[in-house]
Parts: C-alpha cells; sequence; structure tokens
C-alpha cells in the first residue's frame, strides 16, 4: 500500500454530472505541488479533451511543466477550466479554454481551428473526454444515452483526429485516453466499456493510417481514477469502495496517470505508434 494516496473507505457523497473537483472529497491530486517537468515538450502546442478536471488537468499541469501550450477543452464546467488553465500559466505557458460538446463535429473543427490560430501550430491532440453512467439492466439504458455515449467517447475521437492530422508535422503525436474497460468490461458500465474498446481498435488502425506522415498514435488505457466523473455517474455504495478490488487497494490518483501522457507525447516515444499504456494500479490488462 502506498500511505501518500487516500485508500477506501471514501466518505460517501454524489454530485449531478459532470462532477467538479472542489465538491469531492478527498480533493484529487493533479500534481499541483509534486510534478516536475524537465523540458521535454518545449514549444510545443496542445489540445487536451476534458482538461478542466481529473486526468485531462493533471495532463494540462504536465505538459505545461513539461513546456507545452495548452487548449483546455471542456463541456461547460467553467469554474474547474479556469483553475487548470491557471496551472499552465503559472507554469509560464499560453493556456486556452474552450467550452462546448465534442459530439458536435463542427464544435470539433472549431477546436483545433482555435488552437491553431493561438499558438500557430498543433503538435500533441489527448481525446481524453469522456462520458459515462452505471445501469444494472440493459433496458435501462435510453437510445439518447447510448448515443450521448458513443457521441462524446467515440465520435470526439474521430472528429478531432481528422480535423487535426492536416495541421500536424512528421513527429505529431495523438493520444487516446481508453480504460482497463477495454479488456475487462464492467457489465454496468455497457455503453462506456464499448466505446473505450471500440478506442483501443481506433487507436491501433490509426496508428497504422498516419504512420507514413510521421504521426504517432497511442493510448493511455487507467484502470479506477478518482476524479468527478466517479461521485457524479456511480451510486454511492461504490463511491465508497471505489478502486478497492485493484491489487495495490485503492484508487489512482489523476497525477500518477500524467507522466504516461508526457512520455507517450514526447519525442523519446518516437517509436512507439499503436501502443497502449495499461495504468491499472496491478490489474492485468491484455
Amino acid at each position: 500500500m502506498n500511505n501518500d494516496r487516500p485508500t477506501p473507505p471514501h466518505p460517501e457523497q454524489h454530485q449531478s454530472p459532470p462532477g467538479q473537483t472542489a465538491a469531492m472529497t478527498p480533493r484529487p491530486d493533479h500534481g499541483e505541488e509534486s510534478y516536475r517537468g524537465s523540458g521535454r515538450l518545449e514549444g510545443k502546442a496542445a489540445i487536451i479533451t476534458g482538461a478542466d478536471s481529473g486526468i485531462g488537468r493533471a495532463v494540462a499541469i504536465a505538459f505545461a511543466r513539461e513546456g507545452a501550450d495548452v487548449l483546455i477543452a471542456y463541456l461547460d464546467e467553467d469554474e474547474d477550466a479556469r483553475e487548470t488553465a491557471g496551472w499552465v500559466e503559472k507554469a509560464g505557458r499560453k493556456a486556452l479554454c474552450v467550452s462546448g460538446d465534442v459530439g458536435d463535429p463542427v464544435h470539433c473543427r472549431t477546436i483545433i481551428d482555435q488552437a491553431v490560430k493561438a499558438f500557430g501550430k498543433l503538435d500533441i491532440l489527448v481525446n481524453n473526454a469522456a462520458f459515462q453512467r452505471t445501469y444494472e439492466a440493459i433496458e435501462d439504458i435510453s437510445d439518447e444515452e447510448w448515443d450521448r455515449t458513443m457521441r462524446t467517447n467515440l465520435y470526439a475521437m474521430f472528429y478531432l483526429s481528422r480535423a487535426a492530422i492536416s495541421h500536424m508535422k512528421p513527429g505529431g503525436a495523438i493520444i487516446n485516453t481508453s480504460s482497463v474497460n477495454a479488456d475487462l468490461p464492467s457489465p454496468s458500465l455497457l455503453a462506456y466499456a464499448t466505446t473505450k474498446g471500440g478506442i483501443a481498435n481506433f487507436t491501433a488502425g490509426l496508428a497504422q493510417l498516419v504512420a507514413k506522415q510521421g504521426i504517432r498514435v497511442n493510448s493511455v488505457a487507467p484502470g479506477p481514477i478518482w476524479t468527478p466523473l466517479i461521485p457524479s455517474t456511480m451510486p454511492e455504495e461504490k463511491v465508497k469502495s471505489f478502486g478497492s478490488n485493484t491489487p495495490l487497494g485503492r484508487a489512482g490518483q489523476p497525477a500518477e496517470l500524467a507522466p504516461a501522457y508526457v512520455l507517450l507525447a514526447s519525442d523519446e516515444a518516437s517509436y512507439m505508434s499503436g501502443a497502449i499504456i495499461p495504468v491499472t494500479g496491478g490489474r492485468p490488462f491484455l
């Protein structure tokens, strides 16, 4: 066990989706006080979806401290997004916040265009935004719920990647957030798990498709990570024990994911493409 990280049981808590960081107990660690950069992304420009909180915020902080400017794409969590932007700017980098629904192809093209306009280029795209809900029966999943999950998690990745690639030069990197659910799908997260399996396959296929252009495509597969998605989409009893089913006996903190994204975005990963990096607290993956 890591005594420096919170372990279950967590206090019972519930939020309305998509949830807010400030209302979580314990508060997630995004690396605000711990991440130290070393110039591995110096001068690069990045887009991170879902960067207002959770894994996206941790990646934004790490990227900025490694030298990258960051566009923070998010739905409508303005307060959280402004806080992420503040950390990027404290690192001496440019931050641009863009709100809206990534399930809309027009908005996805707007995100890409705004990044290129603000930064003059685009080197890194992190497709991280996600939507999930818990259901115990397939009959409870509405057509609208299924469609929203697919659009947010899968369609957006396609829309953004397609628009981004024309702006990327050799050495560009696309990083997609998959999940341990791609390999061990949770039955109560049927729609979400389906998209995460699709993300793994999309990553492997796109990596081969754009290799000749010198663009790398990889994914990170998190296990249970303590983010606002958890108390806003899961029953309180599951929130209380969240992460206890891993060999490490706890949920991961967003800060523990960021180094994997930094590696995949950096030139150090120049021969890595089509890969999945599991960050699962010891749960086997593939």
